[in-house]
């Protein structure tokens, strides 16, 4: 698409309606599986909302980050992932909120939502002691308060900042800088809190046996990875064309590549630590959630998901974590455009691995379940899930940034950001 930095933000009514068109036919079969009393088309919605949740509370803990440091290198780029940041809460409102509210939906997805429905045990969930022992936290009446909690605190947060922020380009008060400041640390550890918080309801509470204290951090640090590839897929385009043209530099490239290492191998790090606790503790409860996504209930054989964790392990990790040891990777544009574009898709199959296996009843199997499949038709349908949910924040982001200056030319370190270097 060629155009200005000027007529750039008028085309956001074209991914908008291309967003809302996408998700019509994602909510369609959502509402044709689940008529049908199968849960893998809401689980759609849930795993295209949650790839644009991941990235854009990672782009709101970048923003909050940058502040309390005052990242010199940080404003030009900042003001994008400030432009972005209004589509946390509508995408939330377009997704997991329905899924929780519409009771077919949430008894699907959430099956101890459904006191009715049998484990492959052949036990009713109201009778599961493991729930019942949970029951404090896994009650529908606090889980709905939860998922609006969210909403809201993500919607407040995001205007607290914006709001200072763009009031800095009209007034151009150094207080609000002081202010957005004190914001932001205040921020951090209640968006760190309400992240974990949402990981566990909306990915760990499907499969309500299982339960790890390293989730939310996981949670983190895939959100993280997506905020910064995104930056460098954005800022890519925006220097080419965008506002950022002849501003973006190799220190900016440099530094965002740094970052993008950093947190690669933080990743590994947490979900190797977790899979490790787990299989040292072998306690049951727990390590069932692996066992399924690697072994075939039915033969006892290596299944689909063993394919799928060997990509995390090579290709969401060792491939970026050895492209990024280099340094030309980290500032020549269009090799680490091709790094965060790995990293990219990598974090949609790290939610698939997460998110999609689960113990399905079949009788007459020796287990009593299989386990849902990796390649079904439904993965089309996950893509365009992603697909519609992007489109609507790139509509967000372009649609702000016709009515906000794009660059933040009064905030005090704008000079030593455009003129940053290594």
């Amino acid at each position: 698409m060629s155009a200005t930095p000027a007529s750039l933000p008028a085309h956001w009514k074209k991914f908008l309606f291309a967003g809302l068109a996408a998700l019509a036919v994602v909510w369609f079969f959502a509402f044709q599986a689940a008529t049908h009393g199968d849960h893998r088309g809401p689980l759609s919605v849930i795993l295209g909302a949650l790839f644009w949740v991941a990235t854009l509370i990672g782009l709101l803990m970048l923003t909050m980050i940058t502040r309390v440091f005052d990242a010199g290198w940080a404003p030009v780029i900042r003001r994008t992932w400030e432009l972005a940041l209004p589509a946390l809460p509508i995408v939330l409102l377009l997704s997991v909120v329905p899924m929780a509210f519409i009771p077919k939906f949430r008894h699907l997805l959430w099956e101890w939502t459904n006191a009715e429905h049998l484990l492959p045990s052949g036990h009713a969930v109201g009778h599961d002691p493991i729930l019942q022992a949970k029951s404090w936290f896994l009650n529908e009446g606090f889980f709905l308060a939860r998922i609006a909690y969210y909403v809201v605190f993500f919607a407040v947060l995001v205007w607290a900042l914006r709001r200072g922020s763009f009031a800095q380009d009209t007034d151009r008060t150094a207080g609000h800088t002081h202010r957005l400041h004190a914001i932001s640390a205040a921020g951090i550890p209640l968006a760190a809190v309400s992240l974990t918080m949402l990981a566990f309801d909306c990915l760990m509470a499907l499969s309500y046996h299982w339960f790890s204290t390293m989730y939310g951090v996981w949670f983190f640090a895939l959100s993280i990875r997506l905020a910064l590839a995104f930056t460098v897929i954005a800022t890519y385009r925006l220097s080419n064309g965008g506002w950022l043209d002849g501003i973006l530099n190799q220190a900016h490239r440099h530094v965002l590549g740094c970052l993008m290492l950093a947190f690669t191998v933080f990743w590994a790090y947490i979900s190797f630590s977790q899979y490790f606790l787990i299989y040292t503790a072998n306690i049951p409860e727990e390590t069932f959630w692996y066992n399924i996504r690697e072994f075939d209930p039915v033969t006892g054989a290596k299944n689909q998901w063993w394919g799928v964790s060997l990509y995390l392990i090579f290709g969401f990790f060792l491939l970026p974590f050895l492209s990024l040891l280099f340094y030309r990777t980290k500032i020549v544009a269009g090799r680490l455009l091709a790094v965060a574009s790995i990293i990219f898709v990598g974090g949609l199959v790290d939610l698939w691995f997460n998110a999609v296996p689960r113990q399905i009843n079949a009788a007459g199997t020796p287990e009593g379940f299989v386990v849902s499949p990796f390649l079904t038709s439904y993965l089309a349908v996950d893509v365009l899930a992603v697909l519609g949910f992007g489109a609507l924040v790139v509509a967000v982001l372009l649609r702000a940034a016709g009515r906000h200056e794009t660059i933040p030319v009064h905030d005090p370190r704008i000079l030593e950001s455009i003129n940053y270097h290594e």
